[in-house]
C-alpha cells in the first residue's frame, strides 16, 4: 500500500469516528478483525507501529449475535504531522463505540 492510500483511509477512519488521536497515539475501534490489520498495514506504511490489539467488549446485532469489539493503539511520530491536524478538525474524541465498551 502507498503512503497517500493509506493516510486516504485514516482520513476516512477519522471521519467515521473509528480513529481518534489521544496524545501521540492513535485509537482504532472496530469490530472487524480485518479492519484491525489494515489499520496497522496503513500506519506501517506512514512509518509508525502499532502497539497492541485489545478485545475490549461485545457488541449486540439484533436480539442474538454478538460481535467482539477489539481496539488498536498505534504510534505514528511524524514532526506537524497533517493526520493530526486533520484529526484537530474532523475528528471526535470519543469513538462510535464508546458507549459499548
Amino acid at each position: 500500500m502507498l503512503p497517500p492510500v493509506s493516510e486516504k483511509k485514516l482520513r476516512s477512519w477519522i471521519r467515521s469516528r473509528h480513529l481518534i488521536c489521544s496524545g501521540n497515539y492513535f485509537i482504532f475501534e472496530s469490530p472487524e478483525y480485518t479492519s484491525i490489520e489494515l489499520f496497522g498495514d496503513c500506519i506501517e506504511v506512514l512509518g509508525g507501529a502499532l502497539i497492541r490489539v485489545d478485545a475490549v467488549g461485545k457488541i449486540w446485532i439484533g436480539n442474538r449475535r454478538q460481535l467482539v469489539l477489539y481496539r488498536a493503539k498505534a504510534s505514528l511520530l511524524i514532526p506537524n504531522n497533517p493526520l493530526k491536524q486533520y484529526w484537530i478538525k474532523y475528528g471526535s474524541f470519543h469513538t462510535r463505540f464508546d458507549t459499548y465498551a
